[in-house]
């Protein structure tokens, strides 16, 4: 394909990265690989401790040298001020506990040797303040918020010469994430993974590009493919922003447990369903036996973050640990339909450009000249 034809968008120039692909992932050998194949790779660090943001991202930097990549906090109002587990522990009402401890029997979990991801810490404005000052005091090139986007924050991000990004499910949100200060946006429709919202990609990118102005806009939700791509360059935005398509990348296997890549592998786009039970936030992830006992009609509502953290942190901990096959999970969007193999990243990229520089150059075949 002539040198010519290769996607690019003014990102990709403004941002010096070859092609407007922005990768998400919680692996630090992922994100380095995919700014090393020409992407823009964003480091998710919401559940690290400070200390360890501040190593993992000096670790990436080292495998990227001078390449750009960003890192991206849940940065979500409401939270308790303290680091305290006992607190929250306090409040958590008894049928949610007795629930759980259900779930415990029926699957016969034994117990965690250690606190989960989510109850590592408590999600808290101590520990949020702490996050962001280890980011902000290391070398990453983007500050990303997936949920919130406060003010002062962007602010000295930005003070601190870094570009600064937020993630938004709905248009209502646009004028406040561009009044914060924020230089990229990300419409994230209802078929992405993890934390989203309830409007689908192609009924929110446009309204969000309208509303952005010159604010540049990515693409995320059920982009798997170089089609999706040039989809999302035609509705305006200006890239894409890919979470689930690195999942079974071959350099995030270090951080995946076997039966979620198996399961991966298995799934299609219908077997994903947003669930409150992860995390009190909504959460598409892949429909196991664990989404299904939330679903029961027995099952409580989940309880609002960090209090659902607080009450089911420590048993998704154990049942990775202790390989309770039909309750392991991940989150995934719906694009995961379109991933049945583990390959490497830059395969998984070089697919991707390929694919939407053609899709792109033959395009004009659908004009018709006028007479």
């Amino acid at each position: 394909m002539p040198e010519s034809s290769v996607l690019w968008s003014p990102v990709c120039d403004r941002l010096g990265i070859q092609y407007p692909i922005f990768g998400f992932a919680h692996d630090v050998a992922t994100v380095a690989a995919i700014t090393n194949a020409g992407g823009y790779g964003v480091y998710g660090a919401t559940r690290r401790f400070p200390h360890e943001i501040t190593d993992e991202l000096a670790a990436i930097r080292s495998l990227v040298g001078d390449k750009p990549f960003g890192v991206d906090l849940v940065l979500p109002p409401g939270m308790p001020e303290h680091n305290s587990r006992e607190a929250i522990e306090a409040e958590i009402p008894t049928a949610h506990r007795e629930f759980v401890d259900g779930l415990i029997k029926k699957f016969r979990v034994p117990q965690a040797t250690e606190p989960g991801m989510r109850t590592r810490f408590i999600r808290s404005t101590e520990i949020e303040e702490a996050q962001i000052k280890a980011v902000l005091d290391s070398s990453v090139n983007m500050f990303a918020c997936g949920i919130g986007s406060p003010p002062a924050v962007i602010s000295e991000a930005k003070a601190r010469g870094k570009t600064t990004l937020a993630l938004i499910g709905s248009p209502h949100h646009v004028p406040r994430a561009i009044a914060a200060g924020v230089e990229f946006l990300v419409a994230q429709g209802y078929d992405a993974g993890a934390h989203t919202g309830p409007v689908g990609t192609y009924s929110l990118v446009p309204q969000i590009v309208d509303a952005a102005g010159d604010v540049p806009v990515l693409v995320a939700g059920g982009v798997a493919t170089g089609r999706h791509i040039a989809a999302a360059l035609a509705m305006g935005a200006q890239g894409v922003w890919m979470g689930t398509a690195w999942l079974l990348s071959e350099e995030h296997q270090g951080h995946m447990h076997p039966v979620n890549t198996r399961k991966l592998i298995d799934a299609g786009s219908g077997d994903t369903v947003i669930t409150r039970s992860e995390s009190g936030k909504t959460f598409r992830q892949v429909r196991t036996g664990w989404s299904q006992a939330w679903e029961a009609e027995d099952a409580p509502a989940p309880l609002k973050m960090p209090y659902q953290d607080v009450l089911v942190g420590d048993l998704l901990g154990a049942i990775e640990e202790h390989d309770i096959e039909p309750l392991i999970h991940s989150g995934a969007g719906q694009s995961i339909g379109y991933f049945n193999e583990v390959r490497p990243v830059a395969d998984i990229m070089s697919g991707l450009v390929d694919e939407a520089s053609t899709v792109l150059a033959n395009q004009a075949a659908f004009l018709k000249r006028s007479s």
